[in-house]
């Protein structure tokens, strides 16, 4: 089996169990304060209810007074990379890891196209304890980012430059990265730390989304060789937040 094909496999594997381990911790404290996610289910996650919880993540970052910059620049994004629910577990060995979805501007058009469906994984070494569950949105500035992305794999960080974005009312920032990330933490974390993260299509969400054999990120989200009426309200939310100055 070739070398990249065993590394893409180690990542869905990360991110499977990590989202385990947040899914649980989540509905803990759900049971217990009555509060938690609102993407939060017991069974495995579906891709149209990944995009559905897009959707309410990415409503949740457009209403939020702290975000003021992302709601700025959103229009200025070259694609948007939405992940629900990113779950950090520390022990010895920790880590983070979740599904996101990619939607792409078209440059010439303005029209945005997806979603792409993804998985993000890292691995942290050194003692930590707990488990917190984030969501989290990226902005992709450049061409390199979004290149990156549309690759079968690629790492935060050495392969794409990777930025926290600013937040606070009114906050301002000239940001020269090719991604701008944010998180909202729902646990013990402050945040989701994204340098180092491993970014990877999941052809078989997409495949199964679509009902298509083959289907890879380009022939989505540049090609436009497939569409899915379950990702309309989520493309019409982005468009419109990315007409608002």
């Amino acid at each position: 089996m070739p070398k990249h094909k065993i590394s893409l496999i180690a990542v869905h594997a990360l991110a499977s169990i990590l989202l385990a381990a947040g899914s649980t911790a989540a509905l803990a404290q759900s049971d217990q304060t009555g509060t938690g996610p609102a993407t939060t289910t017991r069974t495995e996650p579906t891709p149209q209810s990944l995009v559905d919880a897009a959707d309410k993540t990415f409503a949740d970052f457009m209403r939020d007074p702290q975000m003021g910059w992302l709601q700025n620049n959103v229009g200025r994004a070259k694609a948007v990379l939405i992940a629900p629910e990113v779950a950090k577990a520390g022990f010895i060995f920790g880590g983070s890891g979740g599904r996101a979805v990619l939607l792409v501007r078209n440059a010439k058009t303005g029209r945005w196209t997806g979603p792409a469906f993804y998985t993000l994984a890292t691995a942290s070494v050194g003692f930590q304890a707990g488990i917190s569950v984030s969501e989290m949105m990226t902005l992709v500035m450049t061409d390199k980012g979004l290149n990156s992305l549309l690759s079968d794999s690629f790492k935060m960080g050495p392969d794409a430059s990777v930025a926290a974005g600013p937040v606070g009312a009114g906050a301002k920032a000239d940001i020269i990265t090719d991604l701008v990330t944010y998180s909202r933490s729902k646990g013990l974390y402050g945040g989701i730390n994204l340098d180092g993260t491993v970014v990877a299509t999941s052809d078989e969400w997409n495949e199964a989304y679509y009902g298509k054999k083959g289907m890879h990120a380009p022939d989505i989200l540049v090609r436009g060789a497939v569409h899915s009426k379950g990702a309309d309200r989520l493309i019409a939310d982005i468009a419109r937040a990315s007409r608002k100055k």
